[in-house]
């Protein structure tokens, strides 16, 4: 059964301040549509204000401008949606994992494993590997030679560290991610490929998120970093030698080339696409599907997006888009013309 807390006791733990009933008792959170009794909602804009009256939660977390829309016990802080977050945290605290190491785990006699750690099923961890205090290593994972994981890290079921690279305290890293797997490299010579050796490492930076089925190369040469706070959908592909500066966020389906440098606090919208060897500065945002073909040195909202049509109709624009340069020419050409006309 959940776990109840007051109004106050939320507040008194989270931060903001309690209008109305501050007893009531609150064990879950749920959207305005499917809220019951019991449950808290929050509410960002007063736009959804109908939403509100008809909803059947026992409390809400709202701003101050947006205090009176309702009589129910609220919480009023200045930013709803992170203090949701927050509340979420409080009441769904991660499961309990047992610590120490599986019998079915293959773990090298010179890896450092303090005894807070919780190393799952069929775990491999290779030479030299060095975890913090209180490591959540789920079951299948694999950490090869020479890994360091720092503090209060958590690996979901399977996934892989490949060797060399040093991953921060604080990190989560869902199912199926690999970090460090070889950079797309290759050099031709009288028409074969041949691969080129990466040698660099990914290094991981503290209180960095990497999702579901994520791969980050390692470096050729240089390493592969995500700096701090950087959060990492599902799917996503970084290449090697890419910098993620810090506190910056990527939507699922992003791929961004090798070499190419993120700057801080950017925003990444779903399957947009990056080339590689780009500088993206600080604070810009990228809308979902973009293609970013050249370097971004203004801190900016960038979008690079057809409108969709039926196929009949892009078949029709795109033949236009072909005759662009020929219109441009035309039009210059009767630009001059008409300065012409003018001047007589």
């Amino acid at each position: 059964m959940s776990k109840q807390y007051s109004l106050s006791a939320i507040a008194q733990t989270l931060g903001g301040y309690v209008l109305g009933d501050d007893t009531v008792s609150i064990s879950g959170v749920a959207s305005l549509t499917n809220a019951k009794s019991g449950d808290i909602c929050f509410i960002n804009d007063a736009k959804y204000q109908k939403a509100l009256v008809s909803c059947e939660a026992s409390a809400f977390v709202l701003k101050e401008r947006d205090a009176d829309l309702t009589a129910l016990p609220r919480i009023i802080v200045d930013n709803p949606y992170a203090y949701f977050a927050k509340v979420s945290a409080f009441l769904n605290p991660p499961a309990t994992v047992k610590v120490g190491i599986a019998l079915s785990s293959v773990v090298d006699a010179t890896a450092t494993i303090p005894a807070s750690c919780s190393i799952g099923a069929m775990v491999v961890i290779g030479e030299n590997v060095v975890l913090g205090e209180n490591v959540i290593i789920g079951a299948g994972c694999v950490i090869e030679n020479n890994v360091t994981i720092a503090d209060n890290t958590r690996l979901e079921p399977h996934v892989v560290i490949k060797h060399d690279c040093v991953i921060g305290q604080n990190c989560h890293l869902f199912t199926g991610a690999v970090i460090g797997s070889d950079g797309f490299g290759y050099a031709e010579e009288s028409g074969v490929w041949l691969k080129i050796p990466q040698v660099g490492r990914v290094v991981i930076h503290a209180n960095v998120d990497i999702g579901a089925n994520t791969t980050i190369d390692r470096g050729a040469l240089d390493d592969t970093i995500i700096e701090e706070g950087v959060k990492l959908d599902n799917l996503i592909q970084i290449g090697h030698n890419c910098i993620i500066g810090a506190h910056t966020v990527i939507a699922g389906a992003t791929g961004i080339a090798g070499s190419a440098k993120i700057g801080r606090h950017c925003k990444i919208g779903g399957a947009a696409m990056i080339l590689g060897h780009l500088t993206i500065t600080d604070h810009v945002t990228i809308s979902p599907g973009s293609m970013i073909t050249r370097s971004l040195a203004k801190a900016d909202t960038y979008t690079a997006l057809m409108p969709f049509q039926t196929h009949k109709a892009w078949l029709n624009t795109a033949a236009k888009i072909r005759n662009l340069d020929s219109l441009s020419v035309q039009i210059k050409n009767l630009e001059k013309e008409l300065a012409l006309l003018k001047s007589t």
